[in-house]
């Protein structure tokens, strides 16, 4: 017996029957040699001019991988390709929620690593090629920007909780801003002081300074912050 009738009879599984076809060796390290490089591209593909965590990105690394893996596992089984399916749709990420580009990230590395499990290796290169130039196209031309996004303000307040804040600064707010929203109050420092969060439009942003010295007078001189309009994470 030589060593490559060996090998194969190594990684057969338990349940294989003489009709199955079996992966063999060169193929499987193949696939997953293919996968890995494709994840490593759609890191570094995801890097380019965002903000990233390292585990984030090494994730996104390794689960083209995993994914071909499981495809090859379970190629030609339907019975396993439904579990494997219901799998996956259990699978929910319970750490910080992610944003709608880390989400589609993760749909592009199965993807990927779906077509190297059913062995087409060009087309999985190809698409995680397609896919990266078209990410990096997309925000080179800020697609879906908002124009002139220095005019969108997200304030916070700090007023004492005798004041009422119910208009207290629309007059303040309209003589610099063309649109303004109350969108949250809070209590803090024991419910001894109200935090107020704006979001408004800027008339021009040069007057950011006047503002918040007018609202200082109003609020007696207590915490006042403007920063960048805040959008939930969790908004597709």
């Amino acid at each position: 017996m030589n060593h490559a009738s060996t090998l194969s009879n190594l990684f057969r599984g338990l349940f294989d029957s003489a009709a199955a076809s079996v992966i063999s060796v060169e193929h499987f390290l193949l696939c997953m040699g293919v996968s890995l490089i494709v994840g490593l591209i759609l890191a570094l593909g995801y890097m380019v001019r965002t903000r990233y965590t390292k585990s984030f990105v090494v994730t996104l690394a390794l689960l083209p991988a995993v994914v071909c893996v499981v495809i090859m596992m379970v190629n030609g089984n339907i019975g396993a390709g439904v579990a494997v399916a219901g799998t996956f749709s259990l699978v929910r990420f319970r750490s910080v929620p992610g944003t709608a580009k880390e989400i589609a990230m993760i749909f592009l590395a199965m993807g990927a690593g779906l077509i190297s499990g059913m062995g087409y290796l060009a087309f999985s290169v190809l698409f995680a090629l397609i896919m990266c130039g078209v990410t990096l196209l997309y925000n080179r031309l800020d697609l879906g920007m908002k124009k002139n996004s220095a005019k969108y303000k997200t304030l916070h307040i700090t007023i004492p909780e005798d004041l009422d804040y119910s208009g207290v600064f629309d007059d303040l707010l309209s003589a610099h801003a063309s649109s303004w929203e109350l969108v949250r109050v809070k209590t803090t420092n024991m419910g001894s002081l109200f935090r107020l969060t704006y979001n408004l439009t800027l008339r021009n942003p040069a007057t950011e300074k006047q503002l918040i010295d007018e609202l200082r007078c109003r609020n007696g001189n207590l915490e006042i912050t403007v920063s960048k309009q805040e959008t939930a994470m969790t908004e597709l």
